[in-house]
């Protein structure tokens, strides 16, 4: 990749973790406030206008009414037409009409329209009607003649006007543009205080966490950039925490494959040299079984089976390294003899006092990788010998007990000490490396080694228990299934 395409792929990574203002939740929460207020404002403003187009025609029916009485108890033919116009005028009407006991007279009236294009009637009719023709007055009213009828307070009667719907429609917009700009100012204002509020209590904390996690993923190995949870008992609260854990377990996790690394290349720079002493020690120890001293005799048997192991070891210690170890290679093995052996290992380097015991019967066999048992049980004995090791009082009971039982295919072997037991912090962080030590300056491998070799063998490696004077490991190891093809294929086969 060239200099300038790594600058533009950082360009774009850095314009991809800069939200944009208008694009920003505070944005999109400000301007979602103000569209549903105004989308609230509309649902409440459609009655309302239906309402105030009812009441003005109600107003300037009552007005009527008010002139029609007047005009009923005298002789209408004594107001001059000037009056008449006068008085419809200030109506903004063109007849004045009321309907007693059937019949309907006209009062008033200074120019008949020739046709009348809406009858309403105020006593007739529910909101949904009253909010179409407020709406049918709004968008096609201005040169519409209206016919208004309906009683007024407690007279029996019946008037009616008819009156041009321009007036009617010019106070409707007057009334829409007020209500319009009084809705947009009240969505203004509580969308500010919405905003306000929901700004602090969720756009703030959300903010907060995405620059944690943006600055962890910086540089995860600063422990300073871990989120401090605040003391909250909301679900934001319950993320700040989750985010903070998660990132406390990734930056242990780092730290652990960093020191897995590490020691990798250390173990694999020492590997070269190591398999060149061993090898020396392997020519020097066959020598000794030359030698006739029965004391050689006895630990030479002993010394040639550790350097063999050790060579072993050597070779596979790259592939421990990339965290492959080999397959087992499963046969039926005495497991008295193995754990004699393990036994013999473990009481040449432990000190005076220590007790061991083979309580596993010498015709039971575990169908296992030998080396890989072996590796397993010389783990869990050397964390048993090296935890009794500190008890220094001569009166105490210091013993390792290997034991085992098979039932059906299964068998199980158990591990017991009689050590101080393990810490609580062992317990909580059992068979993983580098946490799961026992004692201080410890690794924990021992345990997670052992573990990774029981899997492989499809069993399972637990603590029974551990307490001051007794700690038990269980191992649990099935024999191998028989694949009853291969079976079936081997018997047919002649002898």
């Amino acid at each position: 990749m060239s200099a300038g395409e790594e600058t533009g792929s950082h360009s774009r990574g850095e314009s991809a973790r800069n939200v944009p203002l208008t694009r920003g939740l505070s944005t999109k929460l400000l301007l979602l406030t103000v569209l549903f207020v105004m989308l609230a404002e509309v649902l409440i403003f459609l009655p309302s206008v239906a309402n105030f187009r009812l009441q003005w025609l109600g107003e300037r029916l009552g007005t009527a009414a008010s002139v029609a009485t007047v005009l009923m108890h005298a002789d209408p033919m004594d107001l001059s037409q000037v009056a008449q116009d006068d008085v419809l005028m200030s109506l903004g009407a063109k007849a004045i009409a009321v309907r007693d006991e059937g019949e309907s007279r006209l009062l008033v009236v200074t120019e008949m329209p020739p046709h009348v294009d809406l009858h309403i009637d105020l006593e007739a009719g529910g909101p949904m009607l009253a909010i179409a023709g407020a709406l049918d007055t709004l968008f096609y009213g201005g040169d519409k003649t209206l016919r208004v009828t309906g009683p007024v307070g407690d007279s029996d009667k019946v008037f009616e006007l008819i009156v041009p719907d321009t007036q009617l429609r010019q106070a409707m917009l007057t009334f829409s543009r007020n209500v319009a700009g009084l809705s947009l100012l009240i969505s203004l204002i509580t969308a500010t205080l919405v905003f306000y509020a929901i700004n602090r209590m969720m756009i703030r904390p959300v903010r907060r966490m995405t620059q944690s996690m943006l600055t962890f993923a910086q540089a995860p190995e600063d422990a300073g950039r871990i989120i401090s949870p605040r003391e909250r008992a909301d679900e934001l609260g319950v993320a700040e925490r989750e985010l903070a854990s998660m990132q406390t377990t990734l930056q242990r996790t780092l730290a652990e494959q960093k020191h897995l690394a590490d020691l990798g290349l250390a173990v694999s720079k020492i590997n070269h040299d190591m398999r060149n002493i061993l090898a020396s020690a392997q020519l020097i120890s066959d020598r000794l079984r030359l030698v006739k001293d029965p004391t050689v005799q006895t630990f030479a048997p002993k010394l040639v089976r550790a350097i063999d192991r050790a060579v072993a070891y050597t070779e596979g210690v790259l592939a421990y390294g990339r965290t492959q170890e080999a397959p087992p290679s499963r046969r039926r093995v005495r497991l008295s003899m193995l754990v004699d052996d393990v036994i013999g290992l473990l009481s040449i380097d432990s000190s005076p006092g220590i007790e061991f015991v083979n309580e596993v019967a010498p015709d039971l066999e575990i169908d296992a990788d030998a080396e890989q048992f072996f590796r397993v049980l010389s783990n869990l004995g050397r964390n048993a010998v090296q935890a009794m090791a500190g008890d220094r009082d001569a009166a105490l009971v210091r013993r390792l007990t290997i034991a085992a039982e098979r039932t059906g295919t299964v068998c199980k072997v158990t591990v017991a000490d009689t050590g101080p037991g393990l810490p609580k912090k062992a317990r909580e962080n059992l068979f993983a490396a580098f946490r799961g030590s026992a004692r201080s300056g410890g690794t924990g491998l021992g345990l997670a080694i052992a573990n990774e070799l029981v899997r492989a063998h499809g069993g399972t490696l637990e603590l029974v228990e551990s307490i001051g004077g007794s700690t038990v490991f269980a191992i649990t190891i099935p024999d191998q299934p028989v694949n009853l093809d291969e079976a079936r294929t081997a018997m047919r086969r002649p002898a």
